[in-house]
């Protein structure tokens, strides 16, 4: 009897073990899932979609969704969170299934993992779970399909028909980029959220709560470079502010943190490269609010000015795209050129980015765009 008594509870204790063997480390974890929200108030900028759905907290009417909008935004991350609300952590696994359609997108997940999820029928309950508290736990199970736009149209037209036959016991949650790859007949059967990026306010008091959360002292600048960087995709400055963390903390004692740091990670050519490159062409410039060259930022420059300042960026290995991308919206807000010579130079910059997008030779490009930018720039 021992024997057999000992013999049932090894498993037991095997599972335990593995249990125990998959937790995380919070220091070990990516800052994006550390801060990634856990309830609806937490997440960020969204007013409009997060009041909608607090509202399906006080009811079981919950319709099928469609989040779309540009990445970094908080799709997932508010899906994730109402359901968390709804179920709580003990019924979250049992009552929810996330997928990537971007992995898995053919017909044969549709017709059977999906389909075989969608057709369970759930206990209606009111879960009070291990940590205390009491969760709605509506009498249906959410299905969350991630990257829905890269779902083949197969997929998407069988998928059609599920949701209209488990629509009792199964709500589904689409979550794409371009809501114009999902087709009309899916689209129309779910309640559309529209994802906008941040804000430079709401991204900003985020950063700066996740640097006071991790001790990490960050200026004004950096937070702005941070924000600009991104394009505000949230999970892209918070990645950036990790890898700058740990660059700083890598040295003893631990460097401060610098907007130059932030540009370097992003991959961003640094503002003060940029702008000396415009200086060269003619183009007047500030610095930090410092005049180049202290009076005038005027350069008057022949062939050979600008085709060694364009050998010494290309030397540097900056990313010609990413020069002549930072050169454009330079010229184009700049306050002080006109239409024609914006015009002139939004020319030169469509003709590199095709030129280039073909597999043109870099250097050349932009020393052809920084040819015709002087060009245009001093012309009378």
């Amino acid at each position: 009897m021992a024997a057999n008594f000992f013999a049932a509870r090894a498993p037991s204790n095997k599972n335990n073990a593995a249990a125990a063997k998959h937790v995380v480390n919070p220091a070990n974890q990516p800052w994006v899932e550390k801060y990634r929200p856990k309830t609806i108030n937490e997440i960020s900028a969204q007013e409009h979609t997060t009041s909608v759905l607090s509202r399906t907290l006080t009811s079981a009417n919950l319709p099928h969704m469609l989040f779309y909008g540009p990445p970094g935004t908080g799709k997932t991350s508010t899906i994730l969170a109402l359901a968390r609300e709804l179920f709580g952590p003990d019924n979250f696994r049992n009552r929810v299934l996330e997928l990537n359609a971007s992995d898995e997108r053919g017909i044969s997940i549709v017709r059977d993992k999906i389909k075989n999820f969608a057709r369970q029928t759930p206990r209606a309950q009111q879960a009070v779970s291990s940590d205390g508290k009491t969760y709605p736990c509506p009498p249906y199970k959410i299905i969350i399909l991630d990257e829905a736009d890269s779902m083949t149209q197969d997929a998407q037209g069988a998928l059609r028909r599920i949701m209209e036959t488990y629509a009792k016991i199964t709500r589904f949650c689409l979550v794409c980029n371009y809501v114009t790859r999902i087709i009309e007949p899916l689209a129309s059967r779910c309640s559309k959220f529209r994802f906008t990026p941040l804000d430079p306010d709401s991204a900003s008091a985020r950063l700066s709560y996740i640097a006071q959360a991790e001790n990490i002292d960050i200026s004004k600048p950096v937070i702005d470079a941070l924000i600009s960087t991104s394009h505000g995709d949230l999970r892209r400055a918070i990645t950036y502010l990790q890898s700058a963390a740990r660059l700083a903390g890598s040295s003893d004692p631990p460097t401060p943190i610098l907007p130059r740091d932030i540009q370097e990670i992003a991959g961003v050519v640094p503002d003060g490269v940029v702008n000396d490159f415009a200086s060269t062409l003619g183009v007047p410039v500030e610095d930090e609010g410092m005049e180049v060259d202290g009076q005038t930022s005027r350069k008057a420059t022949n062939f050979s000015g600008i085709q060694k300042k364009v050998k010494e960026l290309m030397r540097e290995g900056y990313s010609a795209t990413q020069i002549l991308s930072q050169l454009h919206d330079l010229i184009m807000l700049h306050p002080e050129l006109n239409g024609l010579k914006k015009s002139k130079c939004a020319l030169a910059f469509a003709e590199a980015d095709k030129a280039l997008c073909d597999g043109a030779d870099e250097e050349l490009w932009v020393l052809e765009v920084g040819l015709k930018i002087h060009k245009a720039v001093n012309a009378p």
